[in-house]
């Protein structure tokens, strides 16, 4: 009985995070699929390619993020804006290492892409948590 306790202090503490986790992993897949397939038939260079499918991430992790997870329903204007200028700043972090793995390492960009999608996931986590989604003070 009490490791059932045990898990659900856990769980309770750590709701936000799985939570982010699980969108981020939906969201973070529907911006590789996107870019992958930008990429892959040619359609945009590998850097507008980039700046595409974070942008369809961003606001699908926007509206899943504030719906499912974090139940904010005040200040959504500049909640967004604040979720996009932090979405913004992802794809400022993952547009620079792109740039410097793919032209100055020569790595692939496909899989250039998956690392710079680890990465900028936990920084953007952070921000979120303290900043966009930040309860109110009453």
């Amino acid at each position: 009985m009490k490791s059932t306790n045990f898990l659900a202090i856990i769980y309770q503490r750590s709701r936000n995070l799985i939570l982010y986790g699980i969108i981020g992993g939906f969201c973070s897949a529907l911006d590789f699929v996107i870019y992958t397939l930008l990429c892959h038939f040619d359609v945009l260079p590998y850097l507008w390619a980039n700046v595409i499918s974070v942008h369809i991430g961003i606001f699908t992790s926007f509206v899943l993020n504030r719906q499912l997870n974090f139940k904010i329903k005040d200040k959504i204007p500049q909640r967004f804006i604040s979720f996009y200028l932090v979405g913004l700043t992802g794809l400022g972090i993952s547009s620079l290492m792109l740039y410097l793995m793919v032209d100055y390492a020569h790595w692939d960009e496909i899989v250039c892409k998956l690392i710079t999608i680890v990465i900028v996931a936990l920084v953007q986590y952070f921000l979120n948590k303290y900043i966009t989604f930040k309860p109110s003070k009453q």
